[in-house]
């Protein structure tokens, strides 16, 4: 039997920046993110097209350039015969991690020099405001266009981990205010309704994998926490405000479930 045929296209929350080993440095991209860790236990063959800082339209229409190494949309290397493709993204068209980044460093006069100089660590801001309907639309048309150029693939739409969650003390393991956390909060629900939103009328070949809810536990400030905090360290390693290994980890074990359920693989094959 041929091996599955597995592409994966996204931003950093699926590239993996600073988890190693590093197999993209212009990309930020691990070869332990979730649709590796996937492939690996399955045998099967993947095509890694994530890019850390793609917004949706990274993924179909425009190129993207990281520090002059200019990345064309990822949909172009998507394989026509791939079997299951992983799609995450959306966040960085609201400035979801962005707006993390700048509540951050604007809360000292370091930060805010560093951000000066050197921005929001490849998080984009929000430039432009994209409500629920507009975001869903646009990750709609990313859905359209995979299922275009990969008619057979089943799509599994990959939610953002949760970052903010039950654990997360304000000014303690973030260092803005309860407000902020909730603005922040207010942004990742909408992403996530926009993401379930984008997928209605496409359940024939289009899944969402419930990340959200099943890391609110393990958010930052969590005893077991899947996504990391801000240091100096992490920011300039690309891991500040982002899934650690024991997330993508957690994420790919969701994933292989989903693919059980939906019976494109069977429970415990390898």
């Amino acid at each position: 039997m041929a091996p599955l045929r597995i592409a994966s296209i996204g931003s950093s929350f699926a590239a993996g920046p600073s988890i190693p080993p590093c197999v993209d440095k212009a990309a930020r991209r691990s070869g332990a993110n979730f649709a590796c860790l996937v492939s690996q236990r399955l045998g099967a063959q993947l095509t890694d097209l994530t890019v850390s800082g793609a917004t949706l339209l990274n993924l179909t229409t425009d190129p993207q350039d990281c520090d002059g190494h200019v990345f064309p949309p990822q949909i172009q290397g998507l394989p026509a015969d791939a079997d299951v493709v992983f799609v995450l993204g959306g966040g960085n068209d609201i400035g979801y991690i962005g707006g993390m980044f700048e509540d951050t460093m604007q809360g000292s006069w370091l930060g805010a020099l560093v951000m000066h100089v050197r921005g929001t660590g490849g998080a984009p801001l929000a430039t432009a405001p994209l409500d629920v309907a507009g975001l869903a639309a646009r990750y709609a048309g990313v859905l359209d266009a995979v299922h275009e150029k990969a008619p057979s693939a089943q799509v599994l739409v990959v939610e953002y981990l949760t970052m903010l969650g039950t654990h997360t003390r304000p000014g303690k393991d973030v260092s803005f205010s309860k407000e902020r956390v909730e603005h922040h909060k207010a942004v990742c629900g909408r992403l996530l309704e926009a993401t379930a939103k984008a997928v209605e009328g496409r359940e024939a070949w289009c899944h969402v994998v419930p990340a959200g809810a099943a890391s609110e536990d393990h958010a930052i400030g969590a005893p077991d926490p899947w996504v990391s905090g801000f240091s100096w360290k992490l920011f300039y390693a690309g891991g500040a405000y982002h899934p650690r290994a024991e997330g993508m980890k957690a994420v790919a074990e969701l994933i292989y479930k989903k693919m059980v359920e939906l019976d494109i693989v069977k429970e415990g094959e390898l």
